[in-house]
C-alpha cells in the first residue's frame, strides 16, 4: 500500500515538475499562460466582497511581518522541545533560506504581478508566490518536527492536515486578493515542497551522523 502511494506521489510530482518547467520557459520568453487567462475573471468578480476581506486577513499569516518573529519564536520552541539545536536550526535557517531562493527565482523569471498591493506585501516580481513558497516551508517543517514528538497516529494525521489546510489557504489568498496569478501560487507550493524534502533529508542525514559518531 505504501509502495503504491509512493509511486502515485512520484507520478504527480513528475507531472507537476514538467508543468512548472514549461511555465517557467514560457514566462521567461514573455508569453502569457493560458491557465492564468482562464482564471482571471473569477478573482475580478471577488474584488471588495466578503470573501476578499476574509482572505485579505488570511494572507497576513504568510507575510514577512508575521513569519519573521513567528519563525524565531518557534525555532526556540523546537529547541526546547527536542532539547537540541538541530531541529531549530533546520527550521529557522531553512525558512529564511527559502525566502532567499524565492527572491532568486523571481529575479530569474521577472514576471510582473497582476496588481500591486503594498499593504499586503505585494510588490516586486510575481513568480513564484513568496507567501505560498515560504509558508509551505515554514508550516510544513513545523508540522514535521512537532509530529515527530507525537506518538498518536491520529493526532499526527490531524496535525498534518491542519497545517496543510493553512498552507493552502495562505497560498490561495494571494490569488483571491489578486496579487498573484494562480500559476504563481502553484509554483510556490511546488518549490516550497522541494525545499521541505531537501531540508528533511538534510536533517535525517545530520541526525544519523550524530548518532553514529562516538560520544
Amino acid at each position: 500500500m505504501r509502495k503504491k502511494g509512493y509511486s502515485l506521489f512520484l507520478i504527480l510530482f513528475s507531472i507537476m515538475a514538467v508543468l512548472i518547467g514549461i511555465w517557467v520557459v514560457k514566462l521567461v520568453s514573455g508569453n502569457v499562460l493560458y491557465v492564468d487567462q482562464w482564471t482571471r475573471a473569477f478573482v475580478d468578480d471577488l474584488a471588495g466582497s466578503q470573501v476578499f476581506i476574509i482572505f485579505r486577513w488570511i494572507t497576513e499569516l504568510g507575510s514577512g511581518t508575521f513569519l519573521t518573529p513567528f519563525t524565531i519564536i518557534m525555532a526556540f520552541v523546537l529547541w526546547r522541545l527536542y532539547k537540541e539545536l538541530l531541529p531549530a536550526v533546520i527550521f529557522g535557517l531553512g525558512t529564511f533560506s527559502s525566502h532567499l531562493l524565492n527572491v532568486a527565482i523571481k529575479v530569474l523569471v521577472e514576471r510582473e504581478r497582476p496588481s500591486i498591493f503594498a499593504a499586503a506585501d505585494a510588490e516586486g516580481y510575481s513568480f513564484p508566490s513568496g507567501h505560498a513558497m515560504i509558508s509551505t516551508v515554514c508550516y510544513g517543517l513545523l508540522s514535521y518536527f512537532i509530529a515527530g514528538k507525537i506518538k498518536n497516529r491520529r493526532t499526527q494525521y490531524l496535525l498534518h492536515v491542519g497545517f496543510a489546510l493553512l498552507i493552502l489557504l495562505i497560498g490561495i489568498s494571494r490569488y483571491i486578493i489578486n496579487v498573484h496569478y494562480l500559476t504563481d501560487v502553484l509554483g510556490g507550493f511546488f518549490f516550497g515542497g522541494i525545499c521541505i524534502a531537501v531540508l528533511v533529508l538534510l536533517y535525517r542525514f545530520v541526525k544519523k551522523k550524530q548518532e553514529m559518531s562516538p560520544s
